[in-house]
C-alpha cells in the first residue's frame, strides 16, 4: 500500500515491510539490514557498499559503529573484523538500535571486540532500562562479562564421579601366551 509518507508491503494479510516513501522520481534507498546475509559471505564488499553509505547518512550507522569496527579490524584483521561487525549488525534484528549502540560503546571501552560481548552489553543495557527505578543501585559496568563466562557461571554443580582410565591399563599389559609343549626340533 502506498501512503503519503510510507510504503507498506504485505504478503497476503501479513505486513512484511514498512519503509519511508521517497518523493523524488528515480531515487532508491537501500536498507543495510537487507544485505547483511549476502555480506556475511563477502565481508570485503561491506566497506564500499551503497547501503552502508546510506545508513551512515541516515544516522543508523553511527561513529560508535565506525570506532568499534576500526578497533575490531586492527585486532582481528580486516576480513574477520568486518565479519564481526556484520554479526553485530545482525543483532539489530533482535535489539533496539539504542541498546546496540550502548553495547558497542561499552564493549569498545573494555576492549571486547566480539559480537558476543556487544550482545551481552546491549542486553545488560536493555535490562537496566526495564528494571524498576526503586531497584538496587546500578552495578559497575566498566567490566565486560563475556557470554561464555556468564553461561558457565549459571551451570549447576557437576557431582558426577571423575572418569577413570584404570580399565584401559589392561590393554597396555603384554598378553601371556598359554604354555604349549615344544615341538620336535624347537627350542623352548
Amino acid at each position: 500500500m502506498l501512503h503519503a509518507s510510507e510504503v507498506v508491503v504485505y504478503d497476503g494479510r501479513k505486513e512484511v515491510a514498512r519503509h519511508e516513501r521517497l518523493i523524488a522520481k528515480g531515487k532508491a534507498r537501500l536498507e543495510l539490514d537487507h544485505y547483511l546475509e549476502a555480506l556475511v559471505g563477502k565481508p570485503g564488499a561491506f566497506p564500499g557498499a551503497t547501503a552502508l553509505e546510506q545508513a551512515r547518512s541516515a544516522g543508523k550507522f553511527t561513529p560508535v559503529h565506525d570506532a568499534w569496527w576500526a578497533a575490531a579490524c586492527k585486532a582481528h584483521g580486516d576480513r574477520d573484523g568486518t565479519s564481526a561487525l556484520i554479526d553485530v549488525l545482525l543483532l539489530g534484528r533482535h535489539l533496539h538500535h539504542e541498546y546496540l549502540v550502548t553495547g558497542l560503546a561499552a564493549a569498545l571501552r573494555a576492549g571486547a571486540l566480539t559480537a558476543d560481548a556487544v550482545a551481552l552489553e546491549a542486553r545488560k543495557s536493555a535490562e537496566a532500562d526495564e528494571a524498576p527505578a526503586a531497584a538496587a543501585p546500578e552495578p559497575d559496568r566498566s567490566r565486560v562479562t563475556f557470554l561464555t563466562e556468564r553461561r558457565l557461571a549459571h551451570l549447576p554443580p557437576d557431582d558426577r564421579p571423575l572418569p577413570s582410565v584404570a580399565v584401559y591399563d589392561q590393554l597396555l599389559r603384554p598378553r601371556q601366551r598359554p604354555n604349549r609343549p615344544a615341538a620336535e626340533g624347537e627350542t623352548p
